[in-house]
């Protein structure tokens, strides 16, 4: 469905009373013809709930990277905010306008109707939905601990579909930081009842990072690779694509191959240059976590997609250098590697990786007890005391420690804070 025509139908549903009323002005010799007399009584004006639907129909387009949509919703919201307060108060003593209103502002609506709707009392706002409606509105106006008191313990399977699934996507919200598995959970649930709607984007957007942060990298891969697949297009891929950045930070690929092997396969499913960049942040994430297993696949996955790109191709000669360093087969290749860098192509953060890595190269490579290659270069003289004292560390685990303390906290997590600081702003 295109949505131009889609816009229009929400536009009919919404005047369609008013335009009948205004046609019912006929002749008065057409009173007497009944079929005349039929066809131009005025129509029904629209219940909440079926306005609602309509606007759910324009969200759905965003979802599949309508900008119209999304610039339409607003014009939509607008109206439907008008309509909704204008209503009389027994058009609310249905209990499914009552979850329509809840609905409308869980999508973007004005909250003052849920204000409207509980200060008309129990003869609209029926003693079990009172949960649902002020829970709604706390959530809404940012009063966390009183939307989690009042919506949390509700079961969202007792619900209509399209109210289950947004009431399990704020449950999941509320949850998601004292108890990640039971928002992953919930984000399921929104999934499956909401299939191909915004719910459903938005759920696969937000479950990422949750099972992420679960260490539960099979799913997340699976659902990243679906989002990708599915709704690449969509109004809010951007910020699908930032939380995929700053997941994939925290993850240590270098634990075990099938899960790399998984991860190249998702990224296939990106356009080569997201692809790349993509590689490179997380390569230096993994650099300064000390994944240097992890920074070095990466590293070696977006040095493939750098050709005729210097800055990237520095980038990723970078990261895999200095994830080599504390090797003692490759730390002679990684310390000649760092030293062939063009600085021009690096940013002063990379740059400061850069010499940390190569102060750190000399350092190993001088350091007593140097292994093997490691040591050419004439060992320095050793007093008794110092050649007796057993080394409780090996010369890669104090390479490690060393480059990470000088390298921890800068340019690649600072990143990761300013993505992550960008998915609160984030409403849907």
């Amino acid at each position: 469905m295109k949505v131009r025509p889609l816009a229009v139908l929400g536009l009919i549903l919404l005047f369609a009373a008013d335009v009948a009323a205004n046609e019912s002005s006929r002749p008065a010799h057409a009173a007497e013809d009944p079929a005349v007399e039929q066809e131009a009584r005025p129509l029904p004006a629209p219940s909440p709930l079926q306005m609602v639907r309509t606007l759910h129909l324009m969200q759905d387009q965003i979802a599949t990277g309508s900008t119209e949509a999304h610039i339409g919703q607003r014009g939509l919201l607008g109206v439907l905010d008008t309509r909704f307060m204008e209503l009389a108060p027994e058009v609310w003593q249905s209990g499914k306008n009552v979850h329509a209103a809840v609905s409308f502002v869980l999508s973007g609506g004005n909250p003052g109707l849920l204000r409207k709707l509980l200060d008309l009392g129990s003869s609209v706002v029926a003693e079990n939905d009172r949960p649902l409606v002020e829970g709604a509105l706390a959530y809404v106006e940012g009063r966390e601990e009183a939307a989690s008191n009042a919506l949390v313990t509700l079961d969202p399977s007792t619900f209509p579909p399209t109210m289950s699934a947004q009431l399990a996507l704020v449950q999941s919200a509320l949850v998601v930081r004292k108890d990640p598995a039971k928002s992953d959970e919930l984000l399921d649930f929104v999934r499956l009842q909401a299939p191909g709607t915004l719910f459903e984007e938005a759920a696969l957007r937000r479950q990422v990072f949750v099972a992420s942060q679960t260490d539960r990298i099979e799913k997340f891969q699976s659902l990243a690779t679906g989002y990708l697949r599915r709704f690449r297009h969509s109004v809010y891929a951007g910020n699908f694509r930032q939380r995929l950045a700053s997941a994939s930070t925290r993850i240590d690929f270098g634990q075990d191959k099938s899960r790399f092997d998984g991860f190249v396969t998702m990224m296939q499913e990106l356009e080569p240059e997201a692809r790349r960049d993509l590689y490179l942040l997380a390569a230096r994430a993994s650099v300064e976590q000390g994944f240097t297993k992890s920074a070095r696949l990466l590293s070696e996955q977006a040095q493939k997609l750098a050709e005729g790109d210097p800055v990237s191709a520095s980038r990723a000669k970078l990261y895999r250098a200095a994830s080599m360093i504390t090797s003692p087969e490759d730390i002679k290749a990684a310390a000649e590697d760092l030293r062939q860098i063009d600085r021009s192509h690096l940013s002063a953060s990379d740059v400061t990786l850069l010499d940390s890595a190569i102060a750190m190269a000399g350092h190993i490579q001088t350091m007593p007890n140097a292994p093997g290659a490691l040591a050419e270069r004439p060992k320095p003289l050793l007093t008794k005391a110092a050649s007796e004292k057993t080394v409780d560390t090996s010369t890669q685990e104090q390479g490690l420690e060393q480059l990470q303390a000088l390298s921890k906290a800068r340019d690649a997590l600072s990143r990761v804070d300013r993505l992550i600081k960008n998915q609160a702003s984030v409403t849907q």
